[in-house]
């Protein structure tokens, strides 16, 4: 069966004062595939994302992302398809908002809700979605009042809301304890394993927050692509070890990975 393109990004780069941030890079992702973008700090991962997210425009290249172009399509109309789960969105959650409202505010795109009308199918998915990552409990809390983990898993389940055919993930796992990464990774590749599931971008800086079921994976270096395709070909001690300029000796146990200094 022939895959089915998801995004498909050409010859793109950002330029910021006459500096090239990112690029030029060629990737692209298609159904089905559950990708991980992976990096130092400075790689280009979040200008990749915020482009992949339809946030910023390329200074050159050509974006398409669910057959549609950027530059000749209505984006709002576009990122209903696309969810996104990072920082700059989750910042402008309302504290005193239920649980369930973050949820099912992402229907009509708006945070903190108004005078919205939702029908029972909008309201069964959020209560379902809150399931899925365990946060069902806390549907009529206030968003403020969760822990750190718990309020990753909203977050996931508000980017799912709208049946997104592309789901875009920063650093789902930053800032949880070991229990709480764990918890999140288990309870997003159960979600994943579905074969209805989007295709997923997930960028994180650390190998270890890399979900069971990532099928690629796209190393970043100084705003380039080092090395791209199938998860278990790029995540090695020789490419780690390149891209973070440090020995490492990256190891895989039941489909999972872990790295540690060689000195």
């Amino acid at each position: 069966m022939e895959s089915t393109s998801v995004l498909a990004i050409t010859g793109v780069s950002v330029r910021r004062d006459e500096k090239t941030i990112l690029g030029p890079i060629d990737f692209s992702v298609n159904a089905g595939e559950r990708w991980v973008i992976l990096g130092p700090n400075g790689a280009g991962k979040s200008t990749l994302l915020q482009i992949l997210s339809t946030r910023i425009h390329p200074t050159t290249g050509t974006v398409k992302i669910l057959d549609k172009t950027m530059g000749r399509v209505d984006l709002f109309e576009l990122r209903t398809r696309i969810g996104l789960c990072a920082a700059m969105n989750a910042d402008d959650i309302p504290a005193d908002e239920l649980v369930k409202d973050v949820v099912l505010t992402a229907a009509y795109a708006v945070i903190g809700r108004w005078n919205e009308v939702y029908d029972l199918w909008d309201e069964s998915r959020a209560i379902a979605l809150l399931t899925i990552f365990g946060v069902r409990e806390f549907a009529d809390r206030r968003y403020g009042t969760l822990s750190e983990g718990e309020r990753k898993r909203v977050q996931i389940a508000r980017a799912l809301m709208t049946d997104p055919e592309l789901l875009l993930l920063d650093e789902p796992a930053a800032g949880l304890d070991v229990g709480g990464r764990e918890d999140l990774l288990l309870r997003f590749a159960q979600f994943s394993s579905d074969p209805t599931a989007p295709a997923t971008v997930l960028v994180t800086h650390h190998i270890e927050e890399i979900p069971l079921g990532t099928t690629h994976a796209l190393l970043l270096k100084d705003g380039t692509i080092a090395v791209s395709g199938p998860v278990h070909e790029v995540i090695t001690s020789e490419h780690v070890s390149a891209i973070f300029q440090t020995p490492i000796e990256v190891t895989s146990t039941a489909g999972r990975f872990s790295a540690r200094s060689r000195l």
